[in-house]
């Protein structure tokens, strides 16, 4: 069987990430999302509520399962078995810091990575981004599932109230 992990923190979802999925369930016979766990970066989603969404939205891809996890991604593929990391690439900029990231991984462990153009229409697209939008008020339906908005406006509501 061919595996892959797509790890991420997800924070949240968006359109361009399910891109990015779609095209590696294409390509392997089960592709784990893996929601790395970064206590050092503050999140807007807990772990849970992201694992949670993410297993919403993935359903139409039924070689596709959530899981998280803390510690080296490269420990994660040996334990699950997995041969492959996929990583979307947006620009340039991503490439410098993910070629060392596989470069590394590929020392570590043999583990492969392959990475994966992002769609034009999703190459400015980043989580932080939506975050910010969406703390001013600002329209990301076109940017996420319809799920991860409900959420977002859901938490931005609580955090306004707070």
């Amino acid at each position: 069987m061919r595996r892959a992990v797509y790890p991420g923190s997800y924070d949240p979802v968006t359109n361009g990430h399910l891109d990015i999925i779609e095209r590696a369930a294409g390509q392997f016979d089960e592709v784990v999302v893996a929601v790395l766990i970064n206590k050092s970066k503050k999140s807007l989603f807990t772990v849970e509520e992201r694992l949670e969404t993410l297993r919403e939205v993935v359903t139409a891809w039924p070689n596709v399962r959530v899981d998280s996890w803390h510690g080296l991604l490269v420990d994660y593929c040996r334990t699950h078995e997995i041969q492959a990391i996929v990583k979307g690439l947006r620009a340039v900029s991503d490439f410098d810091y993910e070629l060392q990231m596989a470069q590394m991984n590929q020392r570590l462990s043999g583990v492969e990575t392959l990475f994966m153009a992002a769609n034009p229409v999703y190459s400015f697209l980043a989580s932080s981004l939506v975050k910010e939008i969406a703390t001013y008020g600002g329209d990301v339906s076109a940017l996420v599932p319809a799920a991860v908005e409900h959420r977002i406006v859901a938490r931005m509501a609580e955090l306004n109230s707070a």
